[in-house]
Order: C-alpha cells, then sequence, then structure tokens
C-alpha cells in the first residue's frame, strides 16, 4: 500500500477526508484554489484500448447541474480530438470503460459536485514494454471508440507522449474558453444558491416510478381488464403534478442538526467533513424553534441555499441508482465504486429536514475552520461518573483511563428513561480518575455524567491484547481499522499469516481482529505462502514474516485452539467464512432451491452493490451496547446468515442484528432486496470458552461508517 493506512483508497476518501493527504488536496480544491477544471491522471486503460477518459458512461448523479454534464462532453471532445489530430489512436470513452458520473468521494467524482470539471483518464503503460492485446470488440469503431488501436508492442514512452498531449488538450480548452468556464462555474453556483432559495423538486427514477404507478392505477381502476402493456405512454400531466408538486418529494431548504443528540462529537465529526469540502455551516448561538420544533443552543444548520448544494443534497440525502441492466431481463451492470453513500446515515447522525425557507439566532462558522468543541465541564461527584455507550468518544476515554489504571465497569440493566444506555461505562470517583478525565475533556469532545449513587448490575472491565491481521503489501481494510484503533487509542498488535500458524495465540492475545478479505472460503485449500510477496527470497529479512495467507489446513485449526482456550475472534465481512471452517451451525441465507439443491442467488435476482440498508439491532446485548435499535449499515453484497433454531434456544449461538422486513433499502441501490428479509447480518457463537462474533456489513467501511463503528469497539475489552 503506498499510503500508509489506506492504499488506493486514498483516491475514495474526498467526501470524508479522514486522511492528511486527502485534506490538504481538498483544501486547495473547496477552500483555497476553487478550479474549473480538475485533472487526474491514473492507469491502467482497458484491455485493447490506450486510454479511457472522459466523457464517461451514464448514470450521473441527479444532483449535478447540467453544466457539468455537457462540460465533460466538450473537454472530452477537446481531449479525443487533440490524439486524432496527433495520430494517436485508442481514446475510449462512455461505455467504452467502467467509469461513471455517479459516485462521490473520489478526487474526480467529488469535484462534480462542487461545480467542478472533473477528468480522470486510464492510460496503458509501464516502465516495462508492454502489449495492446487483440479485443475484437474494440476493432469496430463507434460512438465508445471512434479511433481504434490495433495490436502492438507497448513502450512507455509512448504513454508519456499521450499524456503530454491530453495535458496540452485540456489546457488549451481551459486557455480559449477561460470566460466561457468562468462564467459557468459562476453560473452552476448561482443555479444552486437559486434553487435552494425556492420550492424545488429534484427528479430521480423513484419519483418517475411514481408518476408511472399512479397513472397504471387510475387505468387499471378505470378498466379492471385492461391490458396495461398496451396503454398509452402519454400520460397526463396531472399525475407528474401529483409528484413533482407535493410537499412529500420537495427537495429541503436546509436541515438542523440538534446539540442535545447522544453522539454529538460524532455529529461534529461530520459537520467538519463538510466544513473541509467547502460547505457553509452555521451555529446556534441561542435556544430556537423552527417548523414548531425547539432546538437547544449550540445545533448546527446546514442549508442548502449555497453554491455547493449538489454536495450538501448527496451527503443528507438517500441516493436513487436506477435499475441498471444490460439488457431487458439481463444481470445488472456494476456501478462504478458505490450505488448509494448518504454519509449522514452512515455516520449516525440525527438532523432534521426542513422543507420551508427558515431562519434563526445563528451564527456562520469561518470558511474552511473546523469546529474544535471541547468536552463538557464535569460535574463533581462522590460516587463516580457515567460514560453514555452511545457516544463513539466514550470509547476513547474509557481506553485512556484503562491505559491510565484506573478501574472502569459497563453497566447493565440500566432503568428505563436514564440519560444513558445500556453497557455504558461507571468509573468510580477518585484522584486518579479525576486527573485523567480532565486532561481527557480538555482535549476530546467528551462527556462525563455525575452519577447521583453507584449503579447497579456492573461488570468490571480490562484493557484487552488486541491483534489486527494484515498482510505483506497491506490490507485496505485492515489499514482503515488501524486508522481507527489509533484514533481512538486502542492499544494493538499487527499480526500476519505466519504469526497464526506458529499457534500458542493465547499467551499472547486476547481478541483477534479479522476484515475483508482475511478468511479464505471454506472450498479453499490453499497452501499459498507468498502473500503477494513474488520470489521472497528476494526480499530484506524484516518483511518475510509478513509473508503468506491464511490457510484452511495450517491456519484455522491455530485459530479454533485459541477460542477453546477461551480467547475472542472479530470477523467482519468475508472473514466470518470462518463460523463455516469451524463448523457452526450457520448457513448462508442469500441462497435458493433449484433441483433440490441450494445455490447462490443469481445477480439477476439479486443484487445490492455498496449502498446504505437499515438493520435491527438487539442493542440490550453487552456486544451491541449504544447502538440504535434500527441502524443504518454500508452494505455490499456482503455476508448474510441463517441460524439453526436449536443452536439459538441453547444459546450456543446469538443473533445480534438482522434484516427486519422486506424495504430496508436507505440509500443506494438493492435489486431483489426481499430475498434479505430476516436474514441475520450479526452474530455471536460460543466456541469452547471463546466467542466468535461476526458481522457481514462493512462496518469499519474506509473509516467512514461512524455509526456502526461500536460494532468493533463493544469487543475489544476483557
Amino acid at each position: 500500500m503506498y499510503e500508509k493506512y489506506a492504499g488506493h483508497d486514498n483516491n475514495r476518501d474526498f467526501y470524508m477526508l479522514n486522511l492528511k493527504e486527502s485534506q490538504n488536496i481538498g483544501r486547495q480544491l473547496f477552500i483555497e484554489w476553487i478550479p474549473q477544471i480538475m485533472y487526474n491522471h491514473h492507469q491502467s486503460g482497458p484491455a485493447g484500448s490506450v486510454v479511457a477518459g472522459a466523457p464517461y458512461r451514464d448514470p450521473f448523479n441527479y444532483v449535478f447541474d447540467p453544466l457539468i454534464v455537457t462540460g465533460l462532453d466538450a473537454i472530452g471532445a477537446a481531449m479525443q480530438n487533440r490524439l486524432n489530430a496527433e495520430g494517436k489512436p485508442g481514446y475510449t470513452s462512455k461505455s467504452g470503460s467502467v467509469f461513471s458520473t455517479w459516485y462521490n468521494g473520489g478526487l474526480r467524482t467529488t469535484t462534480y459536485f462542487h461545480n467542478m470539471i472533473g477528468l480522470l483518464t486510464e492510460i496503458v503503460g509501464s516502465p516495462n514494454p508492454s502489449n495492446i492485446p487483440l479485443v475484437t470488440s474494440r476493432l469496430i469503431p463507434n460512438a465508445a471508440t471512434p479511433n481504434p488501436v490495433v495490436p502492438q508492442k507497448w513502450l512507455f514512452r509512448q504513454s508519456i507522449d499521450y499524456s503530454v498531449s491530453l495535458n496540452y488538450a485540456v489546457l488549451n480548452y481551459a486557455s480559449r474558453h477561460r470566460d466561457e468556464l468562468l462564467m459557468n462555474i459562476y453560473r452552476m453556483g448561482k443555479n444552486s444558491i437559486d434553487r435552494g432559495n425556492k420550492d424545488t423538486w429534484s427528479l430521480s427514477p423513484s419519483k418517475i416510478e411514481t408518476i408511472n404507478r399512479l397513472y397504471r392505477d387510475s387505468v387499471k381502476k378505470a378498466n379492471p381488464n385492461v391490458d396495461l402493456s398496451r396503454v398509452s405512454s402519454n400520460i397526463p400531466a396531472r399525475f407528474y403534478d401529483s409528484v413533482m408538486h407535493n410537499i412529500a418529494f420537495k427537495d429541503p431548504r436546509g436541515y438542523i442538526i440538534p446539540a442535545d443528540q447522544p453522539d454529538f462529537a460524532t455529529a461534529v465529526e461530520f459537520l467538519n467533513a463538510l466544513i473541509r469540502t467547502g460547505i457553509v455551516v452555521h451555529k446556534a448561538t441561542t435556544g430556537f424553534t423552527v417548523a414548531g420544533k425547539k432546538y437547544p443552543a449550540n445545533s448546527y444548520i446546514v442549508k442548502t441555499n449555497q453554491a455547493f448544494r449538489p454536495h450538501v443534497l448527496d451527503m443528507f440525502e438517500p441516493q436513487d441508482h436506477p435499475n441498471d441492466f444490460q439488457y431487458p431481463g439481463g444481470p445488472p451492470v456494476s456501478p462504478y465504486d458505490a450505488a448509494g453513500w448518504t454519509l449522514a446515515y452512515q455516520m449516525g447522525i440525527r438532523f432534521d429536514r426542513i422543507m420551508d425557507g427558515f431562519d434563526g439566532p445563528f451564527e456562520k462558522n469561518i470558511h474552511g475552520e473546523i469546529i474544535k468543541i471541547p468536552g463538557a465541564a464535569v460535574k463533581r461527584s462522590s460516587a463516580g461518573y457515567v460514560l453514555d455507550a452511545r457516544s463513539n468518544m466514550s470509547f476513547k476515554a474509557v481506553n485512556n483511563l484503562v491505559n491510565g489504571g484506573v478501574d472502569v465497569y459497563r453497566i447493565s440493566n440500566v432503568p428505563e428513561g436514564s440519560s444513558y444506555s445500556n453497557g455504558s461505562f461507571y468509573i468510580p470517583d477518585n484522584a486518579k480518575a479525576r486527573s485523567i478525565i480532565d486532561k481527557t475533556v480538555k482535549e476530546n469532545q467528551v462527556r462525563f455524567i455525575a452519577a447521583d449513587k453507584k449503579p447497579n448490575s456492573l461488570s468490571k472491565i480490562k484493557k484487552a491484547r488486541i491483534a489486527l491481521w494484515d498482510m505483506y503489501g497491506g490490507s485496505m481494510p485492515s489499514g482503515w481499522v488501524r486508522w481507527i484503533f489509533e484514533k481512538f487509542d486502542y492499544a494493538f498488535e499487527v499480526i500476519y499469516p505466519k504469526d497464526i500458524d506458529t499457534g500458542n495465540l493465547g499467551s499472547k492475545y486476547d481478541v483477534i481482529v479479522f476484515v475483508q478479505g482475511a478468511i479464505p472460503p471454506v472450498s479453499s485449500r490453499s497452501t499459498q505462502t507468498g502473500g503477494g510477496a513474488g520470489n521472497i527470497e528476494n526480499l530484506p529479512d524484516e518483511f518475510k514474516r509478513m509473508t503468506g495467507r491464511v490457510t484452511a489446513d495450517r491456519s484455522i485449526p491455530q485459530l479454533k485452539i485459541f477460542l477453546e482456550q477461551g480467547g475472542h475472534i472479530v470477523t467482519i465481512g468475508s472473514s466470518t467464512q470462518l463460523a463455516y471452517h469451524l463448523g457452526l451451525p450457520v448457513k448462508d441465507a442469500m441462497v435458493e432451491i433449484v433441483n433440490g439443491e441450494e445455490r447462490t442467488l443469481p445477480r439477476d435476482k439479486y443484487f445490492t452493490p455498496g449502498s446504505i440498508l437499515q438493520m435491527t439491532v438487539d442493542n440490550g446485548q453487552p456486544a451491541t451496547a449504544g447502538l440504535n435499535p434500527q441502524t443504518d449499515i454500508y452494505f455490499n453484497n456482503n455476508p448474510v446468515f441463517k441460524l439453526n433454531p436449536d443452536a439459538v434456544n441453547t444459546g450456543s449461538i446469538k443473533p445480534l442484528a438482522w434484516f427486519g422486513n422486506d424495504h430496508i433499502l436507505r440509500s443506494g441501490w438493492s435489486w431483489g432486496e426481499a430475498y434479505l428479509k430476516n436474514g441475520i447480518t450479526a452474530f455471536e457463537a460460543v466456541v469452547g470458552k471463546g466467542k466468535l462474533f461476526a458481522v457481514g456489513p462493512e462496518i469499519v467501511f474506509r473509516a467512514q461508517s461512524h455509526g456502526t463503528f461500536k460494532f468493533l469497539f463493544n469487543q475489544l475489552y476483557r
């Protein structure tokens, strides 16, 4: 991984801006420079072409100003024309590559939501000579590839020449059309402000489908025997008006984030992500009332009447991805990266949509300046203090206390109506605790609640010896968890497959965390030890211990011993395959019966690419303390389970979260989501003296999904 934590995922960090590199680039793009064009060179191009670039395939995101889409057409044409004029074939665009303009979060794509023309090219070539392969489907000229390249030997110098020509094409277009580009970015910004100042209804697939459904229902009601396939496609305008002038479908004028929500510190993290991308944020100086609801002082307001309105809508509102198939009845076309990502949902933010113009005692945050709020003043208590488990920052505070040698307890059976949740933390009052509490509050947005008395039902916790799996060359999901562990002050050790194969794990660790991609499928009996390192004899000695992979024949038996002796293992995403290796009473829920045999559901029946779904959580369990009963998760065709009822009844396996109904899509695209109903997304299983915690969805996705971090945090104490 060429970036310390995220490798190439640093190019997916541009609405969250977790990493220092992306923060610095984001500041140039959205705070200081505000360029009209951003050009990002990548490699490599699709097989049978030389370079893929603008314009890009459908769908594009519906919140864009249309000038973004036509601007991409114009500059893409200039780039292709330049290459063609210079006799450089092989440029492909539109359906010629996988890239669309739907996703937000990439260096190229986040610019679209800020009225900037973002360019990406992917070009073939490397310092070693290569070949343009024969791909016959690319040899017939079409709109995507008007000037095909024929198979040939390819030198790196040619790739450089193409890149230079493309740079000149962009610079030439910018210099010749500078007044037009400047005027257009002004127009797009003004259009956004104007739209945010009045009632607007954005078009989207679900709204169009609602119009069609209302019309079909009307026709069917008038004539129950009508053949709807023969009904005229000329729909009366009143059906459009019934949706696109309906207040229920209107775009919000703004959003209010109340200061009295349980995890206000995470809400501030969300606001800072917006601020780093140039969004204007206001703060309430006193309490106020909007639309009949009272809000406390220090609540935050994000209005939509600002130049970067597309980005505001994209961070608060669900993405409505169209049904996109290769052909009618055929398999779905995978979106480029994700279909839905609404950051407010991922982070578990509580906010209110405000549908009409509003004002109040609001002060504007200094442009680009992040919000820094110290913790609330601590009221002294001779009994002790409570940290609410619903706040992520409580876990960081607990780590500071435990690392400092302070006794910390978890509370169960919290009385109804308490100001904190089950699984919250109790710290008895003493001088050492007060010293660390004062320091923690000064440095972090954390709230210690003064306890009236010592709570009942306490369980003492201790610092766990945590191991995090990684691999030679680096795992991006593991890198993101390292970033999270460091942010929240968890002490941990990175381990590699050879460390697992050596055994004796229980003498060194209490908890081992396996992220997406660590555990092989049950069908794999691989004994590969290269770990992507090629010839390991050529590696420096300090890296050789990192090579190898987790295998069924050598690694899994050691993990089973670790569990049976009392260790805990956390598995995320595909690494939940460990449950199958261990022979636990668990089955894949995403299957169908064909000719008496189970088979995985085909993509034309079920397909949920990166999207936000809502699951039901049993938050009365220690493993799920602090989570909401209905929790939004990032889900990307992840594992879903069926548990053996007898095992559940005996308590050897315990469901923790599941999909409660067949309408769980919150943002993005889920084809056949009804198949997910009642599927288990997280469970806990007893293995000997230890426990396996398995969660299918990506609860730590790119360190963005703060709303589900507690699924991991709760497992990291003894």
